[in-house]
């Protein structure tokens, strides 16, 4: 087994990083800048997934035709800016051609399954055309397809990777080829036992880099996304949202798990499995730094960030033989596990039991939480009520449960709002409450000004 020994550096690009020809050739310019890069992990070009799952949702011919024409319009407007285009072209056309056809496919019966086959083409289409480009600048560039190393389970949209059996492959495979010259590969897909495309859930290619950079032993793992660093909330909806330029893996890993779109929440999983660093910049401009993640800060503070997650179900189940008896909450979460469902949040009194499911993450179009198989199941045991279009709000800190006065500074603020549910003390990192999906931005706002500005 061949092991690398040289100082390596996995940097990821997000979709607006590769949006485009100009874009792509930004991207190319960080990574020749830094003789450490070694693996380059891709998202596909900006929009063009949205497009393939819209197609996967089956699509009568009119409407797939304008989406399909869609995909092929933003990978030639690349394919054309090549100085030499027909190396390449004949493979994206076939790649375009199989896209027609499941698409065609999935108008038929659509399905998990191939949900992520057909998705799965935009990162091997932006990972094609970023080889050229890299070329193009005279650098030694090879395409990997992830999906020879990248083995998972066949949970479909949000398959889960076999740690283990990635470790081996990388090394057998990947680390070779790093020596040789730089590897361009794929965010997001892999594939089961059997050969089938699966994907790790939206937003995996950052999952994909820290778990190559943890099978390979990586001295860092850099995420290029369009904004340069972690901020103190998300800058479009609090301008004054400010940079942090160092966190630590739980502080980050926390934000991450309740919405903070600058890093998929398994990100940080492998990073700090190996304390492999994580830096975080912009493409758009390399120079103006970003944030580092790492394993400890000096002197964290107290109130570090907020985090907002929406598409949030709340379910409040109600039974009168919870009262003063055992074994009511087993049978509820096991009848939740027989159903993959994984519970956020959790309040109880005698006779309630109120859980929160996040609705975000999966790209397959079968993957839907509230099952009527599942409602009929736990209406059989309580009365079941569901709410939707909520959003979830995480402040971030560090020994929150510690200090005093943070429930004064937080609730006054939230008074005029509509609070349908709190989390706090579970974790000394984060406080949760639940809101109207309407109302979140507000809430946002004003907690940022009272805790932060």
């Amino acid at each position: 087994m061949t092991q690398v020994t040289f100082p390596t550096v996995v940097a990821k690009f997000g979709g607006t990083s590769v949006a485009d020809f100009d874009a792509m050739d930004r991207s190319a310019d960080v990574v020749l800048s830094d003789t450490d890069t070694r693996l380059v992990v891709l998202s596909a070009s900006a929009g063009v997934t949205n497009l393939l799952v819209a197609l996967a949702e089956g699509l009568q011919d009119a409407e797939r035709y304008i989406k399909l024409d869609a995909v092929r319009a933003i990978q030639y407007a690349i394919l054309d800016r090549l100085s030499d285009p027909h190396t390449i072209r004949e493979e994206i056309d076939r790649l375009l051609d199989n896209l027609t056809t499941l698409a065609e496919a999935a108008a038929l019966a659509p399905s998990p399954a191939l949900t992520d086959e057909l998705v799965s083409h935009g990162e091997l289409m932006s990972s094609l055309l970023f080889v050229e480009v890299l070329r193009d600048r005279g650098a030694e560039a090879q395409w990997f397809d992830a999906r020879k190393i990248m083995r998972t389970s066949n949970r479909f949209g949000r398959a889960e990777p076999d740690i283990n059996a990635l470790a081996e492959l990388a090394q057998q495979q990947l680390a070779p080829r790093l020596a040789q010259s730089l590897i361009i590969t794929q965010g997001f897909i892999g594939s089961d036992v059997n050969g089938r495309t699966t994907t790790l859930g939206r937003g995996g290619s950052d999952y994909t880099a820290a778990l190559l950079g943890e099978a390979l032993s990586a001295c860092r793992v850099d995420i290029w996304t369009d904004v340069p660093g972690i901020y103190t909330t998300d800058p479009r909806i609090v301008p004054a949202a400010k940079r942090i330029d160092r966190i630590a893996f739980e502080e980050a890993a926390e934000m991450a798990t309740f919405g903070a779109k600058v890093l998929h929440p398994a990100t940080l999983l492998p990073a700090v499995r190996s304390d492999i660093p994580v830096f975080v910049g912009s493409s758009k401009d390399a120079r103006a730094g970003g944030t580092l993640v790492c394993k400890k800060t000096e002197h964290p503070p107290l109130f570090r960030a907020l985090a907002l997650r929406r598409k949030q179900t709340l379910l409040t189940l109600h039974s009168l033989n919870m009262l003063h008896s055992r074994g009511f909450l087993a049978e509820v979460f096991s009848i939740l596990a027989r159903n993959n469902i994984s519970v956020d949040l959790i309040t109880t009194s005698e006779v309630n039991v109120a859980l929160t499911l996040d609705t975000t993450g999966s790209t397959s179009t079968g993957d839907t939480l509230l099952t009527s198989a599942l409602l009929t199941e736990l209406s059989s045991l309580c009365r079941v009520e569901v709410e939707e279009d909520l959003a979830l709000i995480a402040l971030i800190g560090n020994s929150l449960c510690a200090a005093s006065g943070v429930g004064k500074e937080v609730f006054g603020v939230l008074d005029p709002f509509n609070i349908r549910m709190i989390c706090y003390g579970a974790s000394s990192h984060n406080l949760c409450f639940l809101v109207p999906g309407s109302e979140a931005e507000q809430v946002v706002q004003k907690l940022h000004r009272n805790l932060f500005e």
